[in-house]
């Protein structure tokens, strides 16, 4: 393996504790991540209404039973949080973002067009969270009104972008600690309020296989959303075995019982769960869901920082020979969130199931490029790279295309189409199954199996 390219720290940047890193190797040096704090990100990651509102789906569209749904809560959550942390774990050997180390799959002009449409789904998830965000604010201050609220979700969230790493670990622990003593709250209230007995857990609803199927795909999936991120939070720790290992496990665990806690308080409360809650809380009703709306501020900046990763990923690939550095990543932040805002802006009147189901089938994008990149990690090349190829001018040793991983991407997206279930979209395996959407299963297996004999039968590995 070739030396990994670096870049000097400036004592300004030191000083101001402004992030300097950007899309290049984070130095030995300069590996300062821990593990416990990884736990804590995406634990506070996942202490927001939007995913309580998430485990309330499991209810009312799939009509489980409480007791059903957190089966299919747990399940959905261990299964789909294994490929995430998966991914994880390839920061701290490697120490650059994870969709950079996509060259190596695609080849450098290759894993552009795959970038941008990351870069798509950041502004898509940042323009709901500013909805989401102005949403909760109005619970607690109704006289604002959607867009000052919007703006105010936005300021919040550019702060911690902006500064990087360590600020958003620092946000996280901190929602974390506030929302998630809000969402055990909630927890504690929608238990007292449930009827105490069996016959409610097994008789709200009605239980079918593909009914369950459905709710464990939506917890699945939404732990493979983070997939295409997880390690820009991990390249901070120690280039070790243990700290691959100390990042799988810190990461899975943080984001499965996060995820899985919020999304129980959804499942208990069934439908109309903000109302539910606002009326067992009490005069803490407002309060504690405007503390859980703002808590997506945390949420967002995660999307801003990853996106201004993303973002200045596909900027080198088309300026191979230009350093990308700190200010360019300020710079693309703020544009980012601009867009979003005056997305946010635009759809804040119709945030409806259409818009869902747009960022629903970008998730189906992700899902051959997740089952092509750890295979080609974890089977094909165990994890040895040359990094230097990965900013390289042609692609080094890996080009500037590797049509096996194209064609297997193609494959896996059209392998999904059947099985694919959204507000969009419903595919006649999806219909024999009850509308859930197992095209993840699919897209991830098959995938992987095709990429794998493809790379081996062309002697593509280097």
């Amino acid at each position: 393996m070739s030396e990994k390219p670096t870049m000097t720290v400036s004592h300004s940047a030191l000083e101001t504790g402004v992030e300097s890193q950007t899309i290049y190797p984070v130095p030995a040096s300069e590996r300062h991540g821990r593990s416990k704090d990884l736990f804590g990100l995406w634990f506070g990651a996942n202490m927001t209404m939007l995913t309580i509102s998430t485990g309330m789906v499991m209810r009312t569209t799939f009509h489980l039973t409480p007791l059903t749904a957190v089966v299919a809560a747990i399940f959905g959550n261990l299964i789909g949080g294994l490929f995430m942390a998966l991914h994880a774990a390839q920061g701290p050997h490697l120490g650059i973002p994870q969709m950079v180390q996509s060259r190596a799959q695609f080849g450098m002009l290759g894993a552009a067009p795959m970038t941008a449409l990351i870069v798509i789904m950041f502004l898509g998830f940042s323009a709901s969270n500013l909805v989401l965000g102005a949403q909760g604010l109005s619970t607690v201050m109704p006289m604002l009104g959607s867009i000052p609220g919007m703006v105010i979700v936005a300021l919040l969230s550019f702060i911690p972008s902006v500064l990087g790493y360590r600020a958003i670990h620092q946000a996280t622990r901190m929602s974390a600690l506030f929302c998630g003593g809000a969402v055990f709250l909630c927890l504690i209230v929608v238990i007292m309020a449930v009827p105490h007995s069996a016959a409610w857990w097994i008789g709200e609803g009605q239980d079918t296989i593909p009914r369950f199927l459905g709710a464990l795909s939506i917890a699945a999936l939404w732990q493979i959303a983070y997939a295409p991120y997880v390690s820009d939070y991990s390249r901070y720790l120690p280039d070790s075995r243990s700290g691959e290992k100390q990042a799988f496990h810190a990461t899975y665990w943080g984001c499965v019982l996060g995820s899985f806690f919020a999304m129980l308080v959804g499942i208990i409360a069934g439908a109309n769960t903000a109302a539910v809650l606002e009326k067992a809380l009490g005069l803490w009703g407002a309060p504690v869901l405007g503390v859980l709306s703002l808590g997506i501020v945390v949420a967002n900046a995660m999307n801003l920082y990853c996106g201004a990763l993303s973002s200045i990923t596909v900027f080198q690939t088309i300026a191979p020979k230009k350093h990308f550095g700190q200010w360019w990543r300020i710079g693309v932040t703020l544009a980012l969130l601009l867009v979003s805002l005056v997305l946010a802006v635009d759809m804040a009147s119709k945030f409806d199931s259409a818009y869902a189901g747009f960022l629903e089938l970008l998730m189906a994008i992700m899902v051959p490029w997740s089952a092509i990149n750890l295979v080609d990690y974890y089977i094909l090349r165990h994890g040895n790279y040359d990094i230097a190829s990965f900013f390289a001018n042609d692609g080094g040793i890996y080009g500037r295309f590797n049509f096996p991983a194209l064609l297997s991407f193609i494959f896996g997206l059209l392998v999904q189409i059947p099985f694919l279930s959204d507000q969009l979209y419903v595919g006649p395996m999806a219909k024999l199954f009850g509308g859930a959407d197992l095209s993840w299963v699919f897209g991830l297996s098959l995938t992987g199996a095709v990429y794998t004999l493809t790379m081996r039968r062309t002697a593509k590995l280097r």
